[in-house]
């Protein structure tokens, strides 16, 4: 084992020329970056995804999203009955057309009644818009929060103004506690969402939001335990500036307050596009691919830095594409369309409480439940990610 982890950490593969990892021990004199304080995000991480579940119980944000009348019900559930259950459970929750016609015939229900069993029973498993808000609201304190954070540290340093300062001195940067506390919690955070994925609903997004959470830990990590940390806190205040802005729109759609939600919607749209699409290239990539080439020269790891920063540059495209697609629906037609993130199914048809027999003398009520409306689930990354 300690063969493999001086293989990997070869310093002259993740150092600059003349650079050793002697040179970023901490001294007496002052305190550099260590492999082992990354460690302190693991139970950090397991704290935030517990307060997390605490807001998703409705046990913190609960009373306010009451008192703003969110709905606390969530999807209408769907009519109990063995046989469905039964292929719902395991065999298929999405049955083919020759399976519907077969549980058609066995219960004597009509083909649309047994296809709407199945959407009322997927949705039966998602989250409700109560759980949704909650988690929101929690989402939409943490970036404000550490985004307000990262604003008044980073005024205060001379790399904000000037980018070039990110590798005066390297590698002697002292690490300053502020600093350090930043790059924790961010990464605490992140390796939150990496975990809470695979318990949270699949959304379509999942293999592209896995990515995103994948390249932001690598890059966390990687610049931390190779006191590349200034550029990092640029990146990391850069991103968290956009995700406010989603998850207030997403409250405001929960609390159904459409033109609201539409505003802060569009508004996200502008404050992603210009911070993804305009600064993160002129500012971020402009000094990582170039000012640090011309600071420390080349090194083996700088081209896996910059990989991984345009790896992320991707996805702010692809997320930019969705986002001005859905913009301009709410432009063209007066409300944000619909994500296709969207956590419930919805039908144009109107749903039924009792299924259809195929018999002549059926009665049927119907309630016109329909699916989610709306804003609903957004974009994210978006991500948000959601949500960078």
């Amino acid at each position: 084992m300690a063969g493999i982890l001086a293989w990997f950490w070869n310093e002259r593969f993740w150092l600059p020329h003349n650079v050793t990892w002697a040179d970023l021990q901490s001294t007496e004199e002052a305190a550099f970056p260590q492999a082992e304080d990354l460690y302190l995000a693991f139970p950090l991480a397991f704290l935030v995804w517990f307060i997390l579940l605490l807001h998703r119980k409705g046990f913190i944000a609960k009373p306010c999203a009451l008192g703003l009348k969110v709905q606390a019900n969530g999807p209408q559930k769907a009519q109990p009955n063995a046989i469905l259950e039964k292929v719902f459970t395991a065999i298929t929750k999405h049955p083919d057309e020759k399976r519907l016609e077969g549980l058609s015939k066995q219960l004597d229900w009509d083909v649309r009644s047994i296809q709407r069993w199945f959407r009322q029973r997927r949705n039966q498993e998602k989250p409700s818009t109560l759980r949704k808000f909650c988690e929101s609201m929690w989402r939409f304190t943490f970036y404000l929060y550490i985004f307000t954070y990262g604003v008044r540290f980073l005024k205060k340093t001379p790399w904000l103004w000037n980018t070039r300062q990110c590798w005066s001195g390297y590698p002697y940067q002292p690490l300053m506690p502020d600093l350090h506390y930043y790059y924790i919690v961010e990464l605490s955070f992140y390796w939150s969402l990496m975990f809470s994925q695979f318990i949270d609903v699949k959304r379509k997004d999942f293999g592209i939001m896995f990515t995103h959470h994948i390249v932001t830990v690598s890059l966390i990590t990687f610049s931390y335990v190779t006191n590349l940390t200034r550029v990092g806190t640029l990146i990391l205040c850069l991103h968290d500036a956009a995700d406010i802005v989603l998850e207030a729109a997403k409250m405001a759609n929960y609390c159904k307050c459409q033109k609201l939600s539409d505003l802060l919607f569009l508004t996200f749209a502008v404050v992603f596009i210009v911070s993804r699409l305009g600064i993160y290239p002129l500012w971020i990539l402009n000094t990582t691919l170039f000012e640090l080439y011309e600071a420390l020269g080349n090194f083996p790891a700088l081209w896996v830095f910059n990989v991984l920063l345009l790896v992320l540059q991707i996805l702010h495209c692809f997320w930019s594409y969705l986002i001005i697609k859905a913009a301009y629906k709410a432009i063209s037609k007066g409300k944000v369309a619909k994500d296709a993130r969207s956590d419930v199914e919805s039908s144009s048809d109107e749903e039924e409480t009792v299924p259809r027999s195929k018999g002549p003398h059926s009665t049927v009520a119907t309630n016109g439940t329909s699916g989610a409306n709306g804003t609903n689930g957004y974009l994210t990354g978006a991500t948000s990610s959601e949500e960078h």
